[in-house]
């Protein structure tokens, strides 16, 4: 008998509590340490539903993209017509490159004149060298308004090889003369001025013969307008103005008074040139002291004053003119109502 009680207390000992045996003392444990009792359905089901929500946020379209960026309705159809492409771009790349440019102050209308000028911008590399060359750009302009809008005028900033050609070119204009300070107009207003930039020394010849200094306030229109263009163009619109009787002297001082001239055809300082001799009768040299007058559509400012006396005088010999003009300018006095 009292070997089966002792196998009995063994038995309940070694297994847990049931209805049979007699239930063990339960542990108390600290109340900071008691834990929630949950399932594990209950955890799954959390999961899965914050799973479908963020699945649910993500943009399926790259109109959805935009959308979420910023760009309306309207902003969105002008880039899809703009680029075609953009519709079927890489969803991921699309969303690293707008928060690429609106980390530079670019919006969406700042986007759309930028897709306008370079529609291949967003489906091109543009985050090569991206810190250095932004770290440049801002030390250049100085200010990230500036640097904005030059990217908009020119849009191929951010692909230029930026250690071949756009520090070279930088620096190649500083080692003439030119401070960043009149980079910066230039950049503004002459995009193609890293690309096309090439100085060679019948080039420098040919600024040297404007006779400005590096204080002259033309100087770095001169040095850009030439740093810019073929060597073939500038011969050919020297032939032109020597073809009017103009000395090389005449030309090189006329370009460092007004550089603009050079940026004019060959036909349009024909035209104006052979109106000023032709119907204007003055002598080709009046050009030097006024050079606006290869500005300026001639034909079209003068040729109403040509005619006017013509006009006036049909008008005045026209039958009935003179009894028309007495009786509308004597004062008519009324009696009476309603005459």
């Amino acid at each position: 008998m009292k070997s089966r009680f002792s196998s009995i207390f063994k038995l309940c000992i070694v297994f847990p509590a049931s209805g049979n045996c007699f239930p063990l003392p339960k542990i108390l444990l600290p109340t900071s340490l008691n834990f929630t009792p949950t399932t594990y359905s209950t955890v799954c089901l959390t999961q899965e539903e914050s799973v479908v929500e963020d699945i649910s946020d993500q943009p399926k379209t790259s109109a959805e993209v935009l959308e979420k960026w910023g760009c309306s309705d309207t902003d969105i159809a002008k880039l899809f017509k703009r680029r075609p492409a953009l519709r079927n771009a890489d969803l991921n790349q699309l969303q690293f490159k707008l928060n690429l440019l609106s980390g530079l102050g670019i919006t969406a209308p700042e986007l759309l004149k930028i897709i306008h000028c370079r529609p291949r911008l967003l489906s091109v590399r543009i985050d090569h060298c991206f810190d250095e060359r932004l770290e440049f750009f801002m030390k250049l302009f100085e200010s990230r308004e500036l640097l904005v809008k030059a990217l908009v005028r020119n849009p191929s900033l951010l692909t230029y090889d930026f250690h071949n050609k756009i520090k070279p070119t930088i620096a190649l204009y500083e080692g003439m003369g030119l401070s960043r300070k009149d980079l910066i107009p230039m950049l503004l207003s002459r995009p193609t001025l890293i690309p096309r930039t090439a100085f060679s020394g019948e080039k420098m010849e040919y600024i040297r013969k404007t006779g400005l200094s590096n204080e002259s306030r033309m100087y770095k229109y001169v040095v850009t307008l030439i740093g810019i263009s073929r060597l073939e163009t500038i011969s050919q619109k020297l032939a032109n103005f020597e073809k009017f009787g103009f000395s090389e002297d005449d030309i090189f001082g006329l370009l460092g008074r007004s550089p603009v001239l050079f940026t004019l055809s060959v036909d349009k300082v024909q035209r104006n040139m052979t109106f000023v001799l032709g119907q204007m009768k003055l002598p080709a040299t009046v050009v030097l002291e006024h050079p606006f007058l290869l500005y300026m559509n001639l034909e079209a400012a003068l040729k109403p004053r040509d005619v006017a006396d013509d006009l006036m005088e049909y008008y005045t010999n026209a039958k009935g003119c003179e009894a028309i003009c007495r009786n509308a300018s004597k004062k008519k006095l009324y009696g009476g109502f309603p005459y």
